[in-house]
């Protein structure tokens, strides 16, 4: 409940304190004296836009301050809770500079504006002077049937539906919109990997190839060198390489008794026979193993010559022949998995539709019956508010075929007939401006009951008589189950109030400032008074006004 509202230097407020009770408050004054602001100003603390304008002239800064008591509140205090806030009290302040800047705290913690929306949410409902004229608009009708039936969980279905049927729909048109590009692309791939697979080159296969090619192309050269290098190093019968450096380490052999130093030079000389012999035998071995084989060189000619030819034709170095192979038969085959999936998708976009139509069956059923009932109860109120004939539907239109959103398949429309033998239709082609007022107040009644606080500012507008006594008694007993805050200008609204605040304005004609204080029952008397004749207060007046508040 909010138990108290601070304003400093906000629009034509220097400073007030205004301390408000439970049941309901009607606030009354002369036209343009601000009534309004405080609401204005509890809106800031709420969350609404601020602006340089809102800062009273010659003033640094404006201040609203906030507070409210956390009793039978749970879902703020675990709002709070989740905030890591103290719960044993809300206060929320709001400070605006004369440049424009602001700043929100919620318990002495800077906040968001985000959150002074979500925590205002749980602690007032206002309804503004205009608010009978949203009634008119389809989209609001739907949310009053969805809050008033408290169609939260049954809506999150639907919209999770729709969530996932929106991206599974966006993925299958990006896949659908290149689905061209892809099949053309694919076309040139089956071609390219088909003339990769029947080549079907391995690994590392080019550089062997080259390896080899190389040594079939230089066939008879090599044999003929490596034959005449065996002879000069051991095959001479008249002089070789191995004998030469055998005779020199058996002549330094006999002299290494003259000089020690020979030593070295034929343990060098003896270690090079053994490497000389060596490499004789492996020569040996390599062209008794050297083979001229003209069509093995006919093969690897036309192989190297192939790779050769695909490499310049795929735009590569042949060594990577083999990795290009593998990266066209990757994007082939993911272009198939793409065809696949596109077909994959067709049938799971079938059955996610089917899925939210099934939640959207399941809300527009619970609308239905939650409409009938709203009707009902529109219908019992608006009778006693001088509309004893009208009767009012909630149209609920099921389109299975109709474009998806994450509100659900329906049509929903608030229909009323007015007069007696006239079919219901919808409220601008029926309603006038008084009668769409007594239903907007109605509306917002039976629907007002998430909140402990509920402001109205002149919803009453357009009602007058005995209209204006059944209005204020409605939120009379509203006011027993809520705190009602209400700014009028009926006397037989304000008569119905519990408690009674009156605005008044003074101007010295260099400054204005507004004021607000409580009422004591003959204060009441004396304004209820004025709202009924004026200014001139007569002793009739004065009766009429004792008479309205003893009722």
């Amino acid at each position: 409940m909010l138990v108290q509202l601070s304003i400093r230097h906000f629009a034509i407020v220097q400073s007030l304190d205004i301390d408000l009770a439970k049941g309901m408050t009607a606030v009354t004054g002369e036209t343009g004296a601000g009534k309004s602001i405080a609401i204005d100003a509890l809106g800031l603390c709420l969350g609404d836009r601020a602006e340089a304008s809102m800062v009273r002239k010659g003033a640094k800064k404006a201040e609203i301050t906030a507070s409210f008591t956390l009793d039978d509140l749970p879902a703020a205090t675990r709002w709070l809770t989740e905030q890591d806030m103290d719960t044993e009290e809300c206060i929320i302040r709001r400070v605006i500079s004369a440049e424009g800047r602001s700043k929100a705290y919620i318990n002495g913690i800077p906040a968001s504006l985000q959150q002074l929306k979500i925590l205002g949410n749980l602690l007032i409902s206002i309804h503004g002077q205009h608010a009978h004229q949203q009634l008119l608009k389809a989209d609001n009708q739907r949310r009053i049937v969805d809050d008033f039936a408290k169609h939260s969980p049954l809506l999150d279905k639907v919209r999770q539906a729709f969530n996932i049927l929106q991206e599974s729909k966006q993925d299958y048109q990006a896949l659908l919109q290149n689905q061209e590009q892809r099949e053309a692309r694919r076309q040139l791939l089956e071609y390219q990997v088909q003339e990769l697979n029947d080549f079907a080159i391995e690994e590392e296969e080019f550089a062997s190839l080259e390896k080899e090619h190389k040594r079939l192309s230089h066939s008879q050269s090599l044999l003929e060198q490596s034959q005449l290098s065996f002879h000069q190093l051991y095959d001479d019968d008249d002089i070789n390489a191995l004998s030469l450096i055998q005779h020199a380490v058996d002549r330094l052999s006999e002299l290494r008794e003259q000089d020690a130093s020979l030593v070295p030079i034929i343990e060098l000389l003896s270690e090079a026979t053994i490497q000389v012999d060596e490499a004789a035998v492996q020569l040996r071995d390599y062209v008794e193993g050297l083979e001229i084989d003209p069509l093995r060189m006919q093969q690897v000619e036309e192989r190297f010559s192939k790779a050769m030819e695909l490499a310049r034709k795929h735009q590569v170095v042949p060594e990577n022949l083999y990795q290009h192979h593998q990266q066209l038969l990757h994007e082939y085959a993911q272009l198939q998995q793409d065809d696949d999936r596109l077909e994959q998708l067709a049938d799971k976009l079938d059955n996610l539709k089917q899925d939210y139509v099934h939640h959207a069956q399941a809300l527009s059923q619970s609308r239905q019956q939650a409409g009938n009932k709203l009707a009902r109860e529109i219908e019992q109120r608006i009778r006693k508010m001088n509309m004893a004939q009208a009767k009012v539907e909630v149209q609920v239109a099921f389109d299975p075929s109709a474009t998806i959103s994450r509100y659900g398949l329906d049509q929903i429309h608030l229909l009323v007939a007015t007069n007696p033998g006239q079919p219901p239709e919808v409220l601008e082609k029926v309603a006038s401006g008084g009668e769409l007022s007594r239903i907007g107040l109605a509306v917002q009644v039976i629907t007002s009951h998430q909140v402990p606080t509920l402001i109205f500012d002149e919803v009453d507008s357009g009602i007058s008589g005995p209209t204006a006594s059944v209005v204020g008694q409605l939120l009379r007993k509203l006011g027993e189950k809520a705190q009602v805050l209400c700014v009028t200008h009926l006397p037989q609204v304000a008569a119905s109030a519990h408690n009674q605040m009156l605005v008044t304005k003074f101007s010295d004609g260099t400054t204005t400032e507004t004021h607000m204080q409580t009422l004591e029952q003959e204060q009441r008397v004396e304004e209820l008074a004025r709202l009924l004749t004026g200014d001139k207060l007569t002793e009739t007046a004065m009766a009429n006004a004792r008479e309205l508040l003893a009722h």
